[in-house]
């Protein structure tokens, strides 16, 4: 991708703000859009960066010359405009955000009907080459101009949700949240009249300003204000949750604070999901995944592999009609929303599976944290990611190699996942053992000396 222009990503449109993404580039992504995926009605929406809202009248004003209906969702999240699209019976949706990007940067995810995505592989290289030849010839509107429709969706979203998840069986447990001062104060705020939750918010204000930082809190700068926030209560928490800027993304926090790595949430999960819906199929990535399989295991599901990355998993799970698929990185999928990303349902999930057991969000991941101790994941810059592969992949020639995603390498007691970057000379680093933290630390040492030596 980026072959036309520098703005289009493998799975996503993102760029710098105007050098890259401006109101003009969008228009010709609208017009784009609209010829290869011949939609009647798009939803779209965008999050709280202050170029949102010029960026939507370009890219409306590019499908309704076009020929195209618009329904403006306005400023919501990510997940949102996956629930309009199909909830609607829409023919397409497009969110505008660069996710955790710096404020100077914005970008565009698109989805056609049924939220299926729209990816290098699925369309996306087509509506680049389009939009490139529109920048230079100036298409002309058609004769029949499509119209706009401003739609609050909100209170149809709070409902699909909690028809998944049942607000009987919550608790009025004592949470912590962090919306980073991202969309995600907007839907939580319409969620908690219809929840028990008792919910002390923290940078709760959206602001494109960005005046805490950019919301990514799989960074730990990113966490500092949530861990300090629980810290300092009087009173602990059950547990904290924290979201990203567009909220595709959600993170959790133990009752002391205490991040939690997104691989136990993808266990735990799939475990609440399993004790309720048994004898279904769930998705997990390669990076980290023995605490996954055994769970998975014990409640008689089905585990199945796939590579990472939201196009390959919603289409894995379609074909596979798994009920939850669940990355490392704190995305989490969902067949009841449309095999799509949710970053309020895991909230939800995991708010009925603490009330279930009677303890705390930390006393339920502790086990699975000693029994499977990880690394996290660790990034290095290098300046050539192949090479490396290949030379940590002769250095362990001996144990049990795979390369779904990158570089797996399994032994009996330990086990290791390496993949580069798609955007960036870096590579990635993730390592777990079986009940062994102090083997897992010193492999992952052993593994940067080498990834990290020249």
């Amino acid at each position: 991708m980026g072959q036309y222009l520098p703005c289009f990503k493998a799975y996503d449109v993102r760029g710098k703000v105007p050098s890259e993404l401006n109101p003009e580039v969008a228009y010709a992504i609208g017009r784009a859009y609209a010829e290869h995926i011949k939609p009647k009605r798009v939803c779209i929406g965008y999050d709280i960066r202050l170029s949102g809202p010029g960026l939507y009248e370009a890219l409306a004003k590019g499908l309704n010359d076009a020929g195209v209906d618009v329904v403006h969702l306005g400023m919501i999240g990510t997940e949102m405009v996956y629930f309009a699209t199909a909830y609607y019976g829409l023919d397409g949706g497009i969110m505008i955000t660069a996710s955790h990007n710096p404020p100077e940067y914005n970008g565009l995810k698109m989805v056609r009907s049924e939220s299926r995505p729209i990816s290098g592989d699925t369309g996306l290289l087509d509506i680049e080459k389009t939009t490139f030849e529109y920048l230079k010839s100036s298409p002309q509107p058609v004769e029949n101009l499509g119209s706009i429709e401003d739609k609050n969706c909100y209170a149809d979203f709070v409902t699909h949700l909690t028809k998944i998840v049942d607000p009987a069986d919550i608790k009025p447990l004592k949470v912590l949240a962090d919306p980073g001062n991202g969309a995600a104060g907007i839907a939580l705020n319409e969620l908690l009249p219809e929840i028990p939750l008792q919910v002390d918010q923290i940078r709760a204000e959206p602001d494109g300003t960005f005046p805490n930082g950019v919301p990514n809190p799989i960074l730990e700068e990113s966490r500092a204000m949530t861990v300090k926030a629980m810290s300092d209560a009087g009173e602990p928490y059950a547990f904290g949750v924290a979201w990203d800027g567009d909220y595709d993304r959600c993170f959790f926090f133990d009752e002391k604070g205490e991040f939690i790595e997104g691989y136990y949430i993808v266990g735990l999960l799939a475990q609440a999901i399993l004790q309720r819906d048994p004898n279904h199929t769930i998705i997990y990535d390669p990076r980290l995944y023995w605490n996954t399989l055994d769970i998975v295991g014990k409640l008689n599901g089905r585990a199945v592999v796939c590579k990472s990355g939201h196009a390959f998993i919603k289409e894995k799970m379609r074909a596979e009609d798994a009920i939850y698929g669940g990355e490392m990185s704190a995305h989490h999928y969902f067949k009841d929303h449309w095999y799509c990303d949710s970053a309020m349902l895991p909230l939800l999930l995991s708010a009925r599976l603490v009330s279930r057991a009677g303890c705390s969000l930390g006393e339920l991941v502790g086990e699975m944290i000693q029994i499977y101790p990880c690394s996290g994941e660790i990034n290095s810059e290098v300046p050539d990611v192949k090479a490396v592969l290949a030379k940590v992949e002769a250095v362990h020639a001996d144990g049990k190699i795979d390369k779904i995603d990158g570089l797996s390498v399994e032994y009996d007691q330990w086990r290791f996942n390496l993949r580069g970057s798609n955007t960036e000379p870096v590579i990635r680093l993730n390592v777990e053992s079986r009940g062994d933290k102090a083997l897992m630390e010193a492999k992952t040492v052993e593994l940067l000396g080498l990834i990290r030596s020249n």
